[in-house]
C-alpha cells in the first residue's frame, strides 16, 4: 500500500487489489477520522479528500498500520436485488458475440452475483464485476447519443446500470425501475463498493 500526496487537499491511496481497496475504504469509513471529507474507491486505488489541517500521510498510515489486505473478509456483504425486463436492444448482438442464445445471456447475468467495484461516470453509475465471464464484450463501435435512464449494460468485463439518461456505448441488455441515485438518501448512491448485487429476471 502506498499514499501519495494528490494536491493540497487528498491522498491517493495505491492498493495491489480491488479487495484491497475495498478493505481500506470499509475500515476509513468505520473509523471516521476527523478530517476526512471523502473515499472514493477505483480500481486499485482510494482517493481521499481530507482537511489539510487534520489528515496528513501518517494519520492514515497510522489508521492502516495493522491492514493486511491479503485478509479475507469475514462479514458477509449486504446483497442488493435488482429486477430487469431483459428487452435491451442489443441483447441479441450480445448473444450472438458470445456464442450464447439470448436466454442463455439472461441466464449467465442472472446467474451470479456481481461487485460493486467502484463508481463513476456519473453520480450512482457503479462498475459491477465477477460476473460469468461468458458475458465479456467490447463496447459498442458507436455510442449511443442518448441511452435511457435504468438501462443495464455489459462493457469488458463490467456490468451497470445507467442512474439517468446520458451517452453511453455499453451493450444495453435490458432495464430496470430501480432507483440507482437520490440525493435525499444516504448515502445517494444505491451501489456502494463492496455490496454484491444480484440480477433477478422480471416476469
Amino acid at each position: 500500500m502506498r499514499i501519495s500526496a494528490m494536491g493540497p487537499n487528498a491522498y491517493l491511496i495505491e492498493c495491489d487489489t480491488l479487495d484491497g481497496v475495498h478493505q481500506a475504504y470499509r475500515q476509513l469509513r468505520e473509523q471516521k477520522l476527523p478530517g476526512i471529507i471523502d473515499l472514493v474507491p477505483g480500481a486499485v486505488t482510494l482517493l481521499v479528500r481530507h482537511d489539510a489541517t487534520r489528515v496528513t500521510a501518517d494519520t492514515l498510515t497510522n489508521a492502516l498500520r495493522d491492514h493486511d489486505t491479503s485478509e479475507a473478509r469475514t462479514d458477509a456483504p449486504r446483497v442488493i436485488t435488482i429486477s430487469v425486463t431483459y428487452d435491451g436492444d442489443d441483447l441479441a448482438d450480445v448473444a450472438h458475440h458470445t456464442g450464447l442464445s439470448t436466454d442463455e445471456v439472461i441466464e449467465a447475468h442472472t446467474g451470479t452475483q456481481w461487485t460493486v467495484a467502484f463508481s463513476g461516470f456519473a453520480p450512482g453509475f457503479a462498475y459491477l464485476t465477477g460476473g460469468d465471464a461468458r458475458l465479456h464484450v467490447p463496447r459498442r463501435a458507436t455510442p449511443r447519443t442518448t441511452v435511457p435512464a435504468g438501462s443495464v449494460g455489459l462493457a469488458g468485463h463490467y456490468s451497470g446500470i445507467y442512474p439517468r439518461p446520458s451517452p453511453g456505448g455499453w451493450n444495453i441488455i435490458g432495464t430496470t425501475t430501480q432507483t440507482l441515485w437520490d440525493l435525499h438518501a444516504d448515502p445517494p448512491g444505491l451501489l456502494q463498493p463492496g455490496m454484491h448485487v444480484k440480477f433477478v429476471a422480471q416476469k
